[in-house]
């Protein structure tokens, strides 16, 4: 049975999916890509890190990770 929706003003989404309509199979996709080095993502009160020297490789030979393009 079709639903009837009515105006809708979305002023934002913050993560979550939003459906309209008849849902029959809901399938949220997305992907992301992050480089970080050591030291990086550390949660506390008190962080100590000794890094004589860091570096963290972001060169992406393949360029294409996670295709979801083609997967709707």
């Amino acid at each position: 049975m079709p639903a009837i929706v009515g105006p809708v003003a979305i002023n934002s989404i913050s993560g979550g999916v939003v459906t309209f309509g008849d849902s029959f199979y809901v399938s949220p996709k997305g992907t992301s890509k992050t480089s970080a080095g050591s030291g990086s993502f550390n949660t506390g009160n008190v962080i100590i890190t000794n890094n004589g020297l860091s570096a963290t490789n972001t060169i992406d030979p393949d360029i294409n990770d996670q295709n979801i393009a083609a997967n709707n």
